[in-house]
C-alpha cells in the first residue's frame, strides 16, 4: 500500500530482457534504505524489490505487468517516480494507492497558468465509472485530484511542487502515462453493479467488460 507521496525520482539505469520480462535496475539514494522482498513503487506500479545496494536496486518485471504499464516504455537514462510502501502509523498525505496500474493514459495537452499547469489526459472510456470530479487519481504513481472531468478525458491541476519533485515535468503531449482509479471508487462500483436494481443497468453499462 502507497500513499501517491512521490519521495524521490530515481534515474534508469539498465533494462535487461529476462524472458518474455524484465530486469529493471534503477539508481536512486533511496536503494540504501531497501531490502531484498521489500515493494516499491516504480511510476506507480508497485513491485518487488530482489536486489539493493548503497546506490541502486533491481526488480523484475513480468508480462502482465508490462501489459498493462508503461515500464516498457522506459530506457537508461530516463527519470522514475519512486515511493516506499506506507509504513502502519504514518501520516497519510495523499490517498490509498495500491501499486495495481488500472490502464495507460495519454496526455493530450497541457495549459500553463500562473501558479502551475494544467494536464489533460485521455483514458479508455471503459473506465468512466470510476473517475468523479474531485476524487483521488493516481498518474504514474502520483496522487492528484481531478478537476475537471469529460467522457474519456480528466484534468489534473499540477502545483510547481510537484513538478520540481516528480518526473511530471518531462510529460509533453503523447506521454503515455499510468493510471490507477481510486480503490475505495472501484469497490463502491463493484457493489453496486452486483445488485439486481435496474436503476444500476446504466452504470453497469459503463464498467470495463468482466468488471
Amino acid at each position: 500500500m502507497f500513499t501517491g507521496i512521490i519521495e524521490e525520482v530515481g534515474r534508469v539505469q539498465q533494462v535487461e530482457p529476462l524472458g518474455g520480462g524484465m530486469r529493471l535496475t534503477v539508481a536512486a539514494p533511496m536503494a540504501q534504505t531497501l531490502r531484498p522482498d521489500q515493494s516499491v513503487a516504480v511510476n506507480g506500479a508497485c513491485l518487488t524489490v530482489v536486489s539493493a545496494s548503497a546506490s541502486h536496486f533491481e526488480v523484475v518485471v513480468v508480462e502482465e505487468t508490462l501489459r498493462k504499464t508503461t515500464l516498457g516504455d522506459l530506457t537508461p537514462g530516463m527519470p522514475v517516480n519512486l515511493e516506499r510502501a506506507l509504513q502502519v502509523g504514518a501520516r497519510l498525505d495523499g490517498h490509498f494507492v495500491q501499486g495495481h496500474v488500472d490502464t495507460i493514459g495519454e496526455v493530450l495537452e497541457i495549459i500553463p497558468e500562473a501558479t502551475g499547469r494544467l494536464y489533460r489526459i485521455r483514458f479508455p472510456e471503459a473506465f468512466r465509472a470510476y473517475v468523479v470530479p474531485t476524487g483521488s487519481i493516481a498518474l504514474d504513481g502520483i496522487s492528484l485530484t481531478v478537476a475537471r472531468l469529460e467522457s474519456d478525458t480528466l484534468t489534473v491541476a499540477i502545483i510547481p511542487h510537484t513538478l520540481a519533485k516528480t518526473n511530471v515535468s518531462t510529460w509533453q503531449p503523447g506521454s503515455r502515462v499510468n493510471i490507477e482509479f481510486d480503490v475505495l471508487g472501484k469497490y463502491v462500483v463493484a457493489w453496486l453493479t452486483q445488485r439486481e436494481d435496474p436503476s444500476f443497468e446504466r452504470l453497469r453499462s459503463l464498467l470495463p467488460k468482466g468488471a
